[in-house]
């Protein structure tokens, strides 16, 4: 298992259409092969970051039969208009998890 974690920084004043947008797109993950679940967390001091971690099986589930599909290129387009500057995108091995 593997957890993706993509840190945005969105246009301020957008804040509320990225938290909508992400909503809406959670079933183009949801759907895809080897997810298992996603949660976007919007930082405190600077509210206008966020970062979306999901949950995969594989590297591979997530950069090739999720990035390569329809359902990324619906994903990038629904969120894509509040980007402020390109996301930070990388994997991390699941350790231990315990929440």
């Amino acid at each position: 298992m593997i957890l993706e974690i993509a840190q945005f920084q969105i246009k301020a004043g957008s804040e509320s259409a990225f938290e909508a947008a992400v909503a809406k797109a959670a079933p183009l993950f949801r759907r895809a092969r080897g997810c298992h679940g996603l949660r976007l967390l919007r930082s405190i001091e600077n509210p206008s970051r966020f970062t979306l971690e999901v949950k995969w099986e594989t590297v591979e589930n997530h950069m090739v039969d999720f990035r390569e599909s329809d359902d990324f290129a619906e994903w990038r387009k629904l969120v894509g208009e509040h980007f402020a500057s390109a996301p930070d995108v990388g994997h991390v091995s699941i350790a231990v998890e315990g929440f």
